[in-house]
């Protein structure tokens, strides 16, 4: 990896830049899923789509984001931590919420939607206050071409 003070050597797109670009599709997804927009079968197949994407983007954050962060910030490494323990306790819910949205009519899915809403807005707005900058100024070559899957926007 190589950076300097000014950003990343030789790179045209930011990775903390896509990581605001993922949080603000998750987030538009979320809105869908607390609005009630969807119903039935619907608010079934799109909680299950949303659930898998936040998942993903979260496993590839401790996967592939957090170490490569931590080897050139390890100021960041409590900061990592905290973020990690929001993952576990957001899979928490996912899980929850796959199990529910498999059950039609069941009235608990809509308080573990407020819930995810509530802890993933708050996770969001921490994690770019906090780790943003330092990845606008990694640069790893390999993801440039093939972004990891937590700075994937899909849909």
């Amino acid at each position: 990896m190589s950076y300097s003070d000014s950003g990343p050597v030789g790179r045209l797109a930011a990775f903390g830049t896509q990581l605001v670009e993922v949080h603000l599709w998750l987030r538009e997804e979320l809105d869908r899923l607390v609005g009630g927009e969807l119903a039935g079968r619907d608010l079934r197949v799109h909680c299950v789509a949303f659930c898998t994407a936040l998942e993903r983007h979260h496993v590839g954050e401790d996967t592939r984001g957090f170490p490569a962060l931590e080897a050139d910030f390890p100021e960041l490494g409590p900061t990592l931590a905290l973020l990690r323990r929001d993952h576990d306790m957001i899979s928490g819910i996912l899980a929850r919420l796959a199990d529910l949205a498999r059950q039609p009519g069941d009235e608990r899915i809509a308080g573990e939607i407020a819930g995810l809403a509530a802890i993933v807005t708050s996770h969001f707005a921490y994690e770019e206050r906090t780790i943003v900058a330092a990845l606008n100024r990694l640069d790893v070559p390999e993801w440039r071409t093939a972004p990891p899957e937590f700075l994937r926007v899909y849909g």
